[in-house]
């Protein structure tokens, strides 16, 4: 183990502690970041993006909020999506199985930037999207440079245009509220779509590895006792994914929190920076702007939201013990003492 210990740590904790120690210095970006001129600031660089009040604290309130409204759309629609396929690949009855399985699986093992190539190509103002749409009279949006948010579009369309006073002036982290509700823009929209299609397939391949594992005589039991499909489903099956359910759930929240590729590819964060994110943002800081310590501290900040979210995630997603429902319900225990028993339950 000594060969892959030296490797991990020469080229994954060595750099990981490098960049913390980044995020509290003022690292210009030129030489060494541990020479004797680089200086300690503390969590200025955290404070910068947090609570400075300045742009770098704007542009992440509103990195922080595409990415969310991208999570809460992506992680559900993906899971759902694939927990449905592999139902469906996974009949007996079904012929060509290993077919369906490679066409949902393909797009997953396909580059993701020759994937966000294709996207922008598709979702352009004449592209094959669009043209469908005008075929059934929808006129199709400019879908990667409309910075609109769709529920801001949606109450304008019921002629709610301004917010209350409540919600447009006040905020968090520079973004008002009324701007957080906003919904993922357009472009984002776009965005969300494709992250649905490629992930789908992989996570389906998951779903699929665990329906495999379920013994088909407790699905056979439960046929006998008269359960229909949606019981069988809903209390046999799913309550036997849990654990594939949690794996699922916690690869789709780290990779869409994590999202850059496709945004280093398509947008760059335009159009109006609706589909700027975190990953982004950081290197957006400290690559191009050259503002080391403020790209690592964003890294770190978006480390500790991940972290977070999976634990509260394993929590929501934890094994509870069975409790007899009269316990439950607070009814009397009919044998107190399970060492006395009356003669009828002889």
């Amino acid at each position: 183990m000594l060969p892959v210990l030296v490797i991990l740590g020469v080229f994954l904790l060595v750099p990981v502690l490098m960049a913390l120690w980044v995020s509290f210095s003022d690292w210009s970006g030129r030489g060494s970041p541990l020479s004797s001129g680089v200086g300690f600031v503390g969590l200025d660089n955290y404070a910068a993006v947090t609570t400075g009040g300045g742009l770098a604290e704007r542009d992440f309130g509103i990195a922080l909020r595409n990415n969310t409204w991208y999570v809460l759309l992506v992680v559900p629609l993906q899971t759902a999506l694939a927990l449905f396929l592999a139902v469906l690949v996974n009949r007996a009855v079904l012929r060509g199985r290993g077919v369906f399985r490679t066409a949902f699986y393909f797009p997953s093992v396909t580059s993701s930037v020759a994937i966000t190539v294709l996207w922008l190509f598709l979702f352009s103002t004449s592209g094959v999207v669009n043209t469908v749409l005008a075929r059934v009279g929808i006129a199709g949006p400019n879908w990667f440079n409309d910075p609109s948010g769709v529920l801001h579009n949606l109450l304008g369309a019921l002629g709610l245009r301004t917010g209350p006073d409540a919600l447009t002036q006040h905020g968090f982290l520079g973004v008002t509220w009324w701007d957080w509700l906003a919904g993922p823009s357009v472009a984002m929209s776009a965005f969300v779509l494709m992250a649905i299609f490629t992930t789908s397939g992989t996570f389906m391949l998951l779903f699929v590895a665990g329906l495999q594992n379920i013994a088909p005589e407790v699905e056979e039991a439960a046929m006998v006792d008269g359960a229909g499909a949606w019981q069988r489903f809903w209390r046999i099956t799913l309550p036997q994914l849990k654990p594939t359910l949690f794996t699922v759930l916690t690869l789709g929240l780290i990779g869409c929190w994590q999202v850059f590729d496709q945004i280093y590819t398509g947008t760059q964060g335009g159009p109006g920076k609706t589909t700027l994110t975190p990953a982004y943002l950081s290197y957006q800081s400290a690559f191009l702007s050259q503002d080391w310590g403020q790209g690592a501290a964003i890294a770190f900040i978006l480390f500790v939201i991940i972290v977070l979210l999976t634990i509260l995630q394993r929590w929501i997603l934890r094994e509870r013990p069975d409790v007899p429902r009269r316990a439950r319900r607070g009814g009397p225990n009919p044998h107190p003492n399970p060492d006395r028993t009356t003669e009828a339950d002889r």
